[in-house]
């Protein structure tokens, strides 16, 4: 009787499957314990804003794997920054999770009663997270060692990475913004978030009307340069204002109206070649600590000679510690520069195109089918990645028995949580019971591409994996991934 009931439930399933013609209708459960979640979903799915895209909706039991709801879990779509995943799992496999990037201070020449006979090198080592005040405290390092004077050049060396700075299908209107920013081996961060090789603008009106906004830059940097057309007019007058860099310069241009009294605008802006900026940085520490150089010496970019002393050395935080602004605010400067490290430490070749083999051939040994992927980047900035749903469960099975595990999972986005390092980019979704604490999940969003994986426990405290992947959608489709969601938590197997 139960056999009957269940085919008679799949023949109801089968005929309600939105927006497909006879040829790409799927099993959609795969036992009848969660046939009437099979049914939640497909009624979610029949959502007019989903008419005309394309919806891939994965769903596993964690324990056993098993495939308990397919929607077009074979179909290869974009994932957007669900891509980190992948990225995230084969960093974690390959690195470790008490990896951390480094920069170092190095000279080629003696040093003698306190005058460094040579050249100065900063040399990066892909660490994202380095701020102003490493800077400074590198410099104090080497005041503290009694340095006083450079008889020679300041040479910064991002020579750890290739000098690609941008991955293959970075658009041109994404690249004056911070999450499409240039990845060197030699960079630096504006602030906690991380956002290497970017810097904070901020615009507010002038105290007189006509006047141009005052605009700030974080950190102050000599690489940039502002080029203020912008105009503060009387206070209840239209706040229309443009921040962006020109293409191939680091000419900072603001357009439009501020009003007075009204809010600060910040942007994060992209800087054209971040190994100058970093440089920079280092050179305003020195001269704060009173580090001379002589009078023809030059700031230039170039490669440490080998057999050059390190003088001082700057750790980042763990890769455990990196993976929460990493995955929580889905970095994507983060991604890129892991994608080039794994290159480097397991091929010797910081490159996209090494660092993606790592990642192929790690996700591989979870067992994915990679015949069906194309991995294009490391963060899912390329609308060209396509990904199964199938496939980014299959994933988020797998690395449940690897020791890096736990650090993965609290990376993932916690929805409802208010705090932004724990609910990341999913504190504003599903604030209400039971998704709220319970779904960890990455999002993932590009234009006309949305995406959420991850896990979630049900009513019953079974644990279930899911993948949702929605392309060409021209509407808000993120309610319908929590409704997704929502069902899956508030489920209850049938008695």
């Amino acid at each position: 009787m139960k056999r009957i009931f269940f085919v008679l439930t799949l023949i109801a399933i089968l005929a309600c499957l939105p927006f497909l013609d006879s040829s790409e209708k799927q099993s959609a459960a795969a036992d009848e314990d969660y046939a009437q979640l099979g049914m939640d979903i497909n009624k979610i799915l029949q959502d007019e804003r989903l008419k005309g895209a394309t919806t891939g909706v994965s769903v596993r039991n964690a324990a056993t794997g098993e495939v308990i709801y397919d929607h077009l879990g074979e179909m290869r779509l974009h994932p957007a920054s669900n891509m980190k995943l992948l990225t995230g799992a084969a960093a974690l496999e390959t690195l470790g999770e008490d990896y951390r990037f480094s920069t170092e201070v190095l000279t080629d020449g003696k040093v003698t009663s306190g005058v460094i006979q040579g050249n100065l090198y900063l040399k990066g080592k892909g660490d994202p997270t380095l701020l102003e005040q490493d800077f400074d405290q590198l410099a104090q390092n080497l005041a503290t060692k009694g340095i006083k004077q450079v008889n020679g050049n300041l040479i910064g060396d991002d020579t750890w990475y290739d000098n690609e700075r941008l991955s293959s299908d970075i658009t041109l209107s994404d690249e004056s913004y911070y999450y499409a920013a240039h990845v060197s081996a030699l960079t630096a961060s504006p602030n906690g978030d991380f956002d290497a090789g970017s810097v904070i603008v901020e615009a507010q009106a002038n105290r007189t009307v006509g006047k141009p906004a005052t605009i700030t830059v974080l950190p102050e940097t000599d690489v940039m340069k502002v080029m203020n057309h912008s105009k503060t007019v009387a206070a209840g007058g239209t706040k229309d204002i443009l921040i962006e860099r020109q293409h191939g310069t680091n000419n900072i241009v603001i357009t439009g109206t501020v009003p007075v009294g009204g809010t600060v605008t910040r942007e994060w802006i992209a800087v054209w070649e971040p190994s100058n900026y970093a440089l920079n940085l280092f050179k305003k520490a020195l001269d704060k600590k009173g580090i001379k150089f002589k009078g023809d010496s030059k700031v230039a970019l170039g490669k440490t000679p080998a057999g050059s002393e390190i003088l001082t050395t700057k750790e980042s935080m763990t890769l455990k510690e990196l993976f929460i602004p990493f995955m929580k605010l889905s970095n994507n400067g983060h991604a890129e520069i892991l994608t080039k490290e794994m290159g480097k430490v397991v091929y010797g070749e910081g490159s996209w195109e090494k660092g993606i083999q790592v990642i192929e051939e790690t996700s591989a040994k979870f067992g994915l089918n990679m015949d069906s992927i194309m991995i294009r980047d490391g963060s899912g900035m390329s609308h060209v990645n396509m990904i199964p749903s199938n496939e980014i469960t299959g994933l988020l099975v797998a690395i449940q028995k690897e020791p890096w595990y736990e650090s993965f999972l609290n990376s993932l986005p916690v929805a409802g949580k208010s705090e932004r390092f724990v609910g990341g980019s999913l504190r504003n979704r599903m604030k209400t019971e039971p998704t709220a604490g319970n779904v960890k999940a990455k999002t993932g969003s590009l234009t006309a591409v949305s995406a959420l994986s991850g896990y979630a426990k049900t009513k019953d405290g079974e644990l279930l994996v899911f993948s949702i992947l929605i392309n060409n959608d021209l509407a808000a489709v993120t309610p319908i991934e929590d409704q997704i969601a929502m069902v899956i938590a508030n489920y209850t197997k049938l008695n």
